[in-house]
């Protein structure tokens, strides 16, 4: 192992008790991973294979479009686009006339048999592209079983990730003393720690999956919250113009409220931002409502960390590694939208020490230095990416 090249480091004593998470949460919890920090505070979930897959099933909200108009309230053959989930016995609302109707017969996989007025509603002519939406189902006394529906589950895969990170102190070095703090090995130690965390945060935001060889053997990383979204959920993703005010942020934050993971919780979603990105995020309440300064203040000005919109709660965190390129850069003018309730870290191997050369370790190896090693190896879950979403370009506020 090179000495030149100062990574990090073994963990405090109590790594055997906490997880390396909630260490660096305790440690700097303002600090430069605070996703992979929050992640210690959600349930455990393991992997156990170097292939981490698991079933997700989304709710089905059958709707039929008809590909042709209903001439009067007396025809009951409907052409529509697909047939897709109904089955017969299903009620369904015309949007346009407030008239239920009843799946009869499915003769094809467009046309359909329709029994109409099946309410107080009087059947009426339908226009063409007209949606109707399903209600419900209803049947007749001593009626036979109908025909099931199976909701289909969805199989998503992803690999684990190995992360390492290693530090290293000549014994000169370690001997000597130090004006102010801990020592030098405690130092790179601790160094390694956090180089080791913002990593694995990295990772979580911007990795993608991947799996091959290296050195003849097995290379894997695995897909996150960009890479999933950017595949699963596309509709949530907007770049934003030039000025950005509060109608448009609210129309690009909507999406990401269509389903809600945890009732009890309500749609609370948490915003990851750049620097740029706050700063629009502040400027643009700042240019829709009104404040006043009085005589006896001796502060002033706005710093907006949560704010609602009528479908649901954002709570805004500037992440520093956003900031890291200038806050021209891509990152510092982008959000990236979580719901934590369908979001995990899945752990095949959790973070262990190799120490070589300190106390009660007797491992030599022919190198005058004390050092040491960091190895994590993990994947992650995202149960429903529809909830995130990622938001670029702000760039600046304007009023509206």
């Amino acid at each position: 192992m090179s000495v030149g090249l100062l990574s990090s480091a073994a963990p405090p004593s109590s790594i055997n008790k906490d997880s390396f998470a909630t260490l660096i949460t305790r440690l700097g919890p303002n600090g430069s991973a605070p996703l992979y920090g929050l992640t210690s505070l959600l349930a455990p979930e393991p992997a156990v294979n170097v292939e981490h897959g698991y079933f997700s099933k989304t709710m089905i909200f059958p709707t039929l479009q008809l590909d042709g108009a209903i001439a009067n309230g007396a025809a009951t053959a409907f052409t529509v686009d697909a047939t897709g989930d109904a089955v017969p016995g299903d009620l369904f609302l015309v949007d346009t006339t407030q008239e239920i109707v009843m799946v009869d017969a499915l003769v094809s996989s467009t046309a359909i048999t329709m029994r109409r007025g099946v309410g107080s509603t009087a059947a009426a002519a339908i226009a063409d592209n007209v949606v109707l939406r399903h209600i419900g189902n209803a049947f007749a006394e001593a009626s036979t079983r109908p025909s099931p529906v199976n909701i289909v589950a969805q199989y998503v895969s992803n690999y684990t990730q190995i992360f390492r990170n290693s530090w290293a102190v000549s014994k000169t070095l370690a001997a000597m003393q130090q004006v102010a703090g801990n020592g030098h090995v405690a130092e790179s130690r601790a160094d390694c720690a956090m180089l080791h965390a913002v990593a694995i945060e990295k990772a979580l935001f911007f990795g993608q999956k991947y799996m091959g060889t290296k050195d003849g053997q097995p290379l894997h990383t695995m897909d996150v919250i960009i890479a999933r979204v950017t595949a699963a959920a596309p509709g949530n993703i907007t770049t934003l113009g030039s000025t950005t005010n509060w109608t448009q942020l609210e129309a690009a934050l909507d999406p990401m409220l269509a389903t809600v993971t945890d009732p009890k919780g309500g749609s609370i979603r948490t915003m990851f931002c750049g620097g740029t990105t706050m700063r629009v995020l502040t400027n643009i309440a700042r240019l829709n409502a009104s404040y006043q300064i009085t005589k006896s203040e001796t502060a002033y000005g706005l710093r907006i960390k949560q704010f609602d919109t009528p479908r649901g709660t954002f709570e805004a965190i500037e992440h520093p590694l956003f900031n890291a390129y200038g806050a021209a850069s891509t990152w510092a003018r982008m959000a990236v939208v979580c719901d934590l309730n369908a979001f995990s870290v899945n752990y095949l191997r959790p973070t262990a020490t190799e120490n070589y050369n300190e106390s009660g370790v007797q491992v030599d190896n022919g190198i005058d230095a004390k050092g040491g090693t960091l190895t994590t190896e993990l994947t992650n879950t995202i149960k429903n990416p529809a909830a995130f979403g990622l938001i670029y370009n702000f760039t600046a506020a304007a009023a509206g």
